[in-house]
This record gives structure tokens, C-alpha cells and sequence, in this order.
């Protein structure tokens, strides 16, 4: 099964350093659960240009971590430049809570 992340850049990054890399997952774990809430709350309120920020906030931390939503993003991104209504939206925004709640719990569980 998968974790929903990989460390591979994180390694890369961090020349192997274990130190460095749990205090970038410490920040990944600490920042993300925010903007997340943060972008849900902007899309649900109908708010794209708060959606749009946090969406593309958190992008380098997803790519970090190897989170494959790069084109999820791209398209809350995308909805907030158009006048679309915001249910066109919200099944791309569920898939990326699901996805990065996922990561986040085996985060979690491999770094506790």
C-alpha cells in the first residue's frame, strides 16, 4: 500500500541528514494542516483569489514530499481566475484533502 508520500526529495535535499529531514516533515506537519483547512474554508465560502493563495502555497511542500496532486492544484489554481461556480470545484478539492490527509496520518505514523 501506498504512503501517499515519498521521501526521496526530502533525502536529496537533506544530503541524508535524519535531523534535517525531521524537521522539514515537522514543518510539512505543522503548515500544511492549516492552509489546507484554509483553502477548503476559501472554496467553500466562494473565495478563489484565499483558495488560489493557499492552493499555490502549498505546492512546494507537496512536491516536496512527493505528493502527486501538482494537477489538482493547477486547477484550483486555474478555477480561481474563471467566474466558475464553486461545486465545479469541489470534487478536485476532496481528492485533495483525502490525498493529503492520508499523507499527513502515515507521516505521522512513520515520524512519531
Amino acid at each position: 500500500m501506498s504512503k501517499g508520500y515519498s521521501l526521496k526529495n526530502v533525502d536529496e535535499l537533506s544530503g541524508g541528514d535524519n535531523e534535517f529531514i525531521a524537521v522539514l516533515v515537522q514543518t510539512f506537519l505543522e503548515e500544511i494542516p492549516p492552509d489546507l483547512d484554509s483553502m477548503v474554508q476559501a472554496v467553500n465560502s466562494d473565495n478563489p483569489q484565499m483558495a488560489y493563495q493557499y492552493a499555490h502555497k502549498m505546492k512546494p511542500n507537496l512536491q516536496l514530499f512527493d505528493i502527486d496532486l501538482l494537477a489538482q492544484i493547477k486547477q484550483i489554481e486555474a478555477w480561481s481566475k474563471t467566474n466558475k461556480a464553486k461545486e465545479e470545484i469541489l470534487p478536485i478539492l476532496e481528492h485533495i484533502v483525502t490525498t493529503v490527509n492520508g499523507a499527513i496520518e502515515n507521516l505521522k505514523a512513520d515520524f512519531s
